[in-house]
């Protein structure tokens, strides 16, 4: 340590040119809660923080009196190159970069879907006349129309977390509004983070207040909460698993239409080969692979939108009739239950939906809106259009309708840009699936996997080696073992499904607990989309049977995983608070803790917050001689995405001055 900061048996000298604060008593002076914060936050010596934890209550105030800061801080204010997930101010260059790059990562796999969804749904309900094709289009239209449109880009993408999205992300935000975590590691400065801020103010309305005591009060409703959490996490990391399956099997599949004697066994080689390679160049980075391949998704667009007008010129315009709603009515009256099992095959073109709100960690919430709805809709739907227009004359080609509409001349040049596509497609949910691990992770849910940070201005955008050659070996065997797409496509479902509900019972709670929204918008919302939501789930599961129920006993097993794991995390650190060392007996033990004090820090890692760690009374039984200062050091998670680099270290005095027993609390820091 420097010569300014090497006392050690009593305070430290700052060297730098921040403000000091220093206590006083005069209770009119005008701090602000942040000027409160960042004093509490930095250690300033022996004159500036409390004598103990203990002491924190103190009715005092702080002032400033000059330009200081706390050597400890030091490397902690001053880590080059990393910055918070911030887009504002960006150029109009930028902006188009991240549109380039927003195609490439969050919009694949609802892009690739005119690939599989017509197929899947006339195999389920045969064509036996022109209005089943309108039916089932306007089917198609309108789920697209109302879930990734409605739902997710005009709803659930504002209930993001300071950028962050999916499951964990509603479930965090839940947390900090009302104490359901079930790890009692709490602290009364964690509401102190900047980032932590609650933008909404909630207490006086009655009925937000009510929610708030009633979960905090329950331990049944912060168990059940916690298990809808899990339950659609191990959805999403299933859909991790079989987007790529789906994508990549759909789209090489095409070349059974081109070449006759090609076999489904060496499309299911070729789609392997497709699927190794894709999760090889996982790790480069999503701005460097979405920048790579947004380019050649802008092409997939055009080409779905203009080979849709080209169908719809030269067969039969009047597909769209397909936009009254009635033709569903008569759709369901013509074929009654085959058309509810279609209902199965009609999901898979909204897959990706929940991709959009997990990937926002990637890009900016008004980025993921203006692509979806100027570019992304309008090509899709003119895909669709353009299919089913081919098929009020071809209804036999309805078991492949997307290549068969292509025209003969364009066949080859569309087959390979739609198997780049459906390989950009597969990075959607294993992007979505590395931001959920994450958060689970922060959140004590999950084993502590490797994170590599790819991206050193955008801290959201990471890499989990691990979890991504899992996915890709599970993946791998459900291609091999499952070779079918009706059986993939319903597995897919079932794991699409689970995820939507999941969020939209979050995001129900989210808007009564903080948003706090009239309780009619709250009901219509609930029941509109998850009287949909059961419906299509209905149909899925009842097609469980034929083989994708691999993918249920797959989720059932990471649903396990993260439980066992909480529940464990939980045991662990109930046990370290009942076995902590009573302030009694380090007072009778005196500052040199009945040993000897030798010059040095010790530094001694726990999961406590507050207390002495019994790992203490091991080493005074244990040991000849302690450091002169110990330093309690604790790695913890709150509820936050992003951390500021300045707010990251909190210490604390442990015990009277004389001990030299400092806590240091590391916040919002992960683990590599």
């Amino acid at each position: 340590m420097s010569e300014e900061s090497s006392e050690i048996n009593g305070g430290f000298s700052m060297d730098s040119s921040e403000s000091r604060w220093v206590f006083h008593e005069d209770e009119d002076d005008d701090v602000s809660d942040i000027e409160e914060y960042h004093a509490d936050l930095r250690f300033r010596g022996r004159n500036t923080v409390p004598d103990s934890e203990d002491e924190d209550n103190a009715e005092q105030k702080l002032i400033r009196t000059g330009p200081r800061i706390d050597s400890f801080d030091v490397e902690a204010l001053d880590v080059p190159g990393v910055h918070r997930n911030d887009y504002e101010d960006i150029s109009v260059g930028k902006k188009i970069v991240l549109a380039f790059q927003t195609l490439g990562v969050v919009f694949g796999d609802v892009g690739t879907s005119p690939l599989y969804t017509f197929s899947v749904m006339f195999r389920k309900a045969p064509i036996n006349e022109n209005e089943d094709i309108l039916g089932a289009l306007s089917l198609v239209l309108y789920t697209l129309i109302l879930i990734p449109l409605v739902k997710y880009v005009l709803v659930v993408l504002w209930a993001n977390d300071n950028g962050e999205g999916g499951t964990f992300a509603l479930y965090s935000l839940i947390c900090r509004h009302a104490k359901v975590s079930l790890l009692p590691n709490q602290l009364a400065s964690d509401a102190r983070i900047s980032s932590f801020r609650l933008k909404v103010p909630s207490p006086e309305l009655e009925r937000s207040l009510k929610i708030k005591e009633r979960l905090e009060s329950s331990l049944t409703l912060k168990k059940t909460l916690l298990i809808l959490v899990l339950a659609g996490t191990s959805m999403v990391i299933a859909n991790g698993v079989v987007t790529p399956a789906m994508s990549v099997l759909s789209s090489v599949g095409g070349l059974n239409i081109g070449i006759d004697a090609i076999k489904q066994d060496q499309v299911v080689m070729i789609s392997v080969a497709c699927l190794i390679v894709l999760f090889s160049v996982q790790k480069y980075g999503t701005s460097k692979v979405g920048l790579a391949v947004g380019p050649a998704l802008f092409i997939w667009f055009c080409s779905l939108a203009g080979i849709g007008i080209y169908n719809l010129v030269k067969y039969d315009s009047s597909v769209l009739r397909a936009f009254n709603p009635i033709h569903i009515y008569y759709f369901f009256k013509r074929n009654s239950t085959k058309a509810w099992y279609s209902l199965g095959g009609c999901l898979l073109c909204a897959t990706g939906s929940e991709a959009m709100f997990a990937d926002l960690c990637y890009f900016p919430v008004r980025s993921v809106q203006l692509t979806f709805v100027f570019l992304v809709l309008p090509c899709l739907l003119l895909g669709y259009l353009g299919q089913a227009a081919y098929l009020m004359e071809n209804h036999a080609d309805a078991g492949h309708a997307f290549y068969s509409s292509v025209p003969s001349g364009a066949f080859w040049p569309t087959f390979l840009i739609a198997n780049i596509a459906a390989l950009i497609a597969s990075r959607a949910m294993t992007t979505a699936t590395f931001s959920c691990i994450k958060q689970s992770t922060a959140l004590g849910c999950f084993p502590r996997l490797k994170i590599i940070h790819t991206s050193r201005k955008f801290m959201g955008q990471i890499y989990i080696p691990v979890l991504n050659w899992f996915l890709l070996a599970v993946s791998l065997v459900l291609v091999c073992s499952i070779s079918s797409i009706d059986e993939i496509g319903n597995a897919y479902g079932i794991a699409e499904m689970g995820v939507m509900m999941t969020t939209t019972v979050l995001l129900t709670l989210v808007m009564l607990l903080i948003w706090q929204i009239h309780i009619m918008i709250v009901l219509c919302f609930a029941v509109v989309f998850l009287g949909l939501e059961l419906t299509f789930f209905s149909s899925v599961l009842c097609s469980v049977a034929d083989g994708s129920w691999i993918i249920l006993v797959f989720s059932v097993i990471m649903f396990l995983i993260m439980y066992v794991w909480n529940y464990g995390s939980n045991l662990k650190y109930e046990t370290e608070v009942k076995q902590k060392l009573s302030m009694d007996l380090m007072r009778e033990l005196g500052s040199n803790l009945g040993t000897i004090r030798a010059p040095g820090i010790g530094l001694l890692y726990n999961e406590l917050v507050k207390g002495i760690p019994a790992i203490l009374g091991h080493f005074l039984t244990t040991l000849p001689a302690i450091h002169s200062m110990i330093i309690f050091v604790s790695i913890k998670y709150v509820p936050v995405p992003v951390v500021p680099q300045s707010e990251r270290f909190l210490f604390r005095r442990v015990c009277l001055k004389s001990y030299h027993i400092f806590r240091c609390i590391a916040s919002g820091l992960t683990l590599e």
